[in-house]
């Protein structure tokens, strides 16, 4: 007949480690060793083939009995581990619910982004259509194209941010406007917004990178009228019925005639400050005629076609906009003034 006696010590056994293991890891190892494959339990049960049939029906109920209440044991353990694990968790995940909330903080748009989107909006609803284009850029989009070869002394007043003797960071999206033209043919009505470099000092006015929103208008019967007309429009609606703007005798390149459009400033209201470089007008925007020198190269017949080009700072639209008197605080990235334009 089988000793029943280890079987015993073997229950008393587990019942004291089991009363010790800490955490679900040792109760694993715990179960490993006596319910595994190669546990204690389990090669005590291999000896009930010795036992002989007659006495097998008494010997193994008690023996199964003795499993039961071991299997018993490690899932009452496994239980009390569980609670108890819960129980910490809860504690240390515990909020007091008296106190007051965290307020979350949401994002908004930069004043520049909400400015081109009206600027986009208002050029949009007059027909035109916006496309963007390359920051790094080759010399002959940039100038070559532009009526600007490399001796011409334009060149000199770009401050012109050279990569190699051909590869420029763009002074101007005009280049833009060259890329369209090449592949386009009239009639064409487009704005150009994007990032520009320039070898500017940096002042409450000039920044060595800045924005430009630039239009180009090519068609049969475009005329001076026409390009006065669009932009007298733009700087009302952008800045009110109210808004005066002046025409300046100008010279570019790639325009003739040329001109350059001023808004009254909107810090001083016309009578002179630091902001207006005391002229009481800031300078907005360059324009004028495309020349026909650059339609022609560009394999447009300036016989049939005629056309008009505009360059806008964004920045400075901005600043009028807001009445910001600085525009370095557009690339500061301070919260306290960002969060004005909520």
């Amino acid at each position: 007949m089988i000793n029943l006696k280890p079987l015993e010590l073997l229950r008393g056994l587990v019942n004291e480690q089991l009363s010790a293991a800490a955490n679900e890891k040792e109760l694993e190892e715990l179960r490993l060793r006596y319910l595994g494959r190669k546990g204690e339990l389990t090669a005590f049960l291999k000896q009930m083939g010795q036992v002989p049939p007659e006495e097998r029906p008494v010997i193994g109920k008690l023996v199964n009995k003795a499993r039961t209440e071991i299997e018993e044991m490690f899932a009452q353990k496994a239980r009390e581990l569980s609670s108890r694990s819960l129980e910490q968790r809860l504690r240390a995940e515990k909020i007091d619910v008296t106190l007051p909330g965290k307020s979350v903080k949401t994002g908004m748009r930069h004043p520049l982004s909400a400015v081109l989107d009206e600027v986009k909006e208002i050029f949009l609803g007059m027909g035109f259509t916006a496309v963007e284009g390359p920051e790094i850029e080759y010399d002959y989009y940039c100038f070559g194209a532009l009526n600007m070869p490399k001796t011409h002394p334009a060149r000199d007043t770009q401050d012109t941010l050279y990569i190699t003797d051909d590869i420029v960071l763009r002074t101007q999206t005009s280049s833009v406007q060259v890329r369209v033209m090449e592949k386009q043919k009239p009639p064409i009505r487009i704005i150009s917004p994007g990032r520009v470099y320039r070898s500017d000092q940096i002042d409450a006015t000039h920044s060595p990178l800045f924005h430009q929103i630039e239009g180009l208008v090519v068609d049969k019967g475009i005329t001076m009228g026409n390009l006065k007309g669009i932009l007298e429009v733009f700087a009302r609606r952008l800045f009110g019925e109210g808004a005066k703007v002046r025409f300046r005798p100008h010279h570019f390149p790639y325009t003739e005639p040329s001109a350059e459009m001023d808004t009254m400033c909107y810090l001083c209201g016309g009578k002179g400050c630091r902001v207006c470089k005391f002229e009481g007008y800031i300078e907005l925007l360059g324009c004028g005629m495309v020349h026909p020198k650059v339609l022609s190269d560009l394999g447009i017949d300036p016989e049939i076609y005629s056309g008009f080009a505009f360059g806008i700072g964004l920045d400075r639209i901005a600043m009028r906009r807001y009445g910001i008197d600085d525009m370095r605080l557009f690339f500061e990235n301070d919260m306290r003034f960002l969060s004005q334009f909520r």
